[in-house]
């Protein structure tokens, strides 16, 4: 069998009034990471200045992040930083994070084992897969 040290990773932006991420949100991506759902490769807060200046921190723990491991710290790159950093408005902030979907690992592992792979993956976005059900169960009725 085919052994993956990781599974499929995806980037996510999550915005933040003010300068950095509440002690819930940090609380709600610790108990994600605790499930074993996931694992967190990457933190990046980005911050936007009222003027547009862009200030990033690569976070390594510590300073309030003291509960949350990061296991590779820097896979993102500085095209995926400046690529992401286009949707924070100024006065805002946004954590950037790498996270390895690693429910899959074993789905990957089983197909490249029999010779498969992934051609294409997409994600829909939770809301539109709730409105789009939500209108389904409409029209059911």
């Amino acid at each position: 069998m085919t052994n993956f040290r990781y599974g499929p990773v995806e980037l996510y932006l999550v915005g933040f009034e003010g300068e950095g991420p509440d002690p819930q949100t940090l609380g709600a991506l610790g108990e994600l990471l605790e499930s074993g759902l996931v694992r967190l490769l990457d933190f990046i807060i980005l911050s936007r200045s009222e003027g547009g200046d862009l200030t990033v921190v690569e976070v390594e723990g510590g300073a309030g992040f003291d509960e949350i491991e990061i296991v590779s710290a820097g896979i993102v790159g500085e095209e995926d930083i400046a690529d992401f950093a286009e949707q924070i408005a100024p006065g805002t902030s946004a954590g950037l994070l790498a996270l390895e979907l690693t429910f899959e690992r074993t789905l990957a592992q089983s197909l490249a084992s029999g010779g498969g792979e992934v051609l294409r993956s997409e994600r829909v976005p939770a809301p539109v897969v709730n409105a789009l059900l939500d209108l389904v169960e409409q029209e059911g009725e």
